[in-house]
């Protein structure tokens, strides 16, 4: 395989509407980056569907990994680490360094928990975090958590804020991350008991990267950025400020 090529584990059978939308997918990515490689984890006849409909001097650059057992959006997450569905082998690919990233438009539980298992998790990191990078007028933002702590603890956020801290000086280069703790409003001492003892504990820990903490952001925020490249929250407030800004977005479209 040629230096800069990136292999991709795709799950073909993650999402509302798989397969067919991560079969229009994969050869969207397939025809716009040359230098990609795809690792099929679906069944037999999905994955020939792909294959097919490449050009005959790209379809080497795909391989196949038959797995016919895909977790459902309604099921437990748990279920993807106690069997071979699509979204474990996708990880377990990852993991044997056969493939470099994956990649499932299914339950975001799912994957997580498969990624957890299976790759598993820094050395004091007590839950993972779900991170999404927004665009925003200022640029990027790092958003996390948005899903997978709803009841997350102090620990847990300051956590985010070291991860997410990292993410954003590795992931897309931003020197001297920004940290926010979402809140309610940005003077001190707002929001409820979990915001006040985060907000403490951050004004006191050193973050990796040259990054610093700069206090309480609101929603607003993070779609119009400025004042922090990383905010952190619980995965409950998390998912809805994420869930709102995707209605917005599709009512502005």
């Amino acid at each position: 395989m040629p230096p800069g090529t990136a292999r991709i584990a795709v799950d073909l059978l993650g999402g509302d509407g798989a397969p067919a939308v991560v079969v229009d997918g994969a050869l969207q990515a397939c025809s716009a980056d040359q230098d990609l490689h795809l690792l099929l984890v679906g069944p037999h006849q999905v994955a020939d569907e792909v294959i097919g409909a490449l050009p005959a001097a790209d379809r080497h650059r795909a391989t196949v990994h038959v797995v016919d057992a895909a977790i459902g959006m309604a099921e437990s997450p748990l279920h993807s680490v106690r069997r071979a569905s699509t979204v474990r082998v996708a990880a377990e690919l990852v993991y044997t360094g056969a493939a470099d990233a994956m990649l499932s438009a299914g339950s975001s539980g799912a994957a997580v928990a498969a990624a957890a298992h299976v790759l598993g998790r820094f050395p004091g990191v007590r839950r993972p975090g779900l991170a999404v990078a927004l665009p925003s007028v200022a640029g990027p933002v790092v958003l996390l958590d948005v899903g997978v702590g709803l009841d997350a603890t102090m620990l847990e956020i300051v956590q985010h804020a070291v991860l997410g801290t990292a993410y954003a000086a590795a992931g897309l280069n931003i020197e001297h991350p920004r940290v926010g703790l979402l809140s309610i409003g940005s003077e001190p001492g707002k929001g409820d008991r979990l915001r006040r003892s985060a907000a403490l504990a951050l004004s006191d820990i050193t973050l990796p990267a040259g990054g610093r903490y700069i206090g309480l952001v609101e929603g607003h925020d993070v779609p119009i950025g400025g004042p922090a490249d990383v905010v952190v929250t619980d995965g409950f407030t998390g998912n809805v400020l994420l869930k709102g800004m995707e209605g917005a977005l599709a009512l502005a479209g």
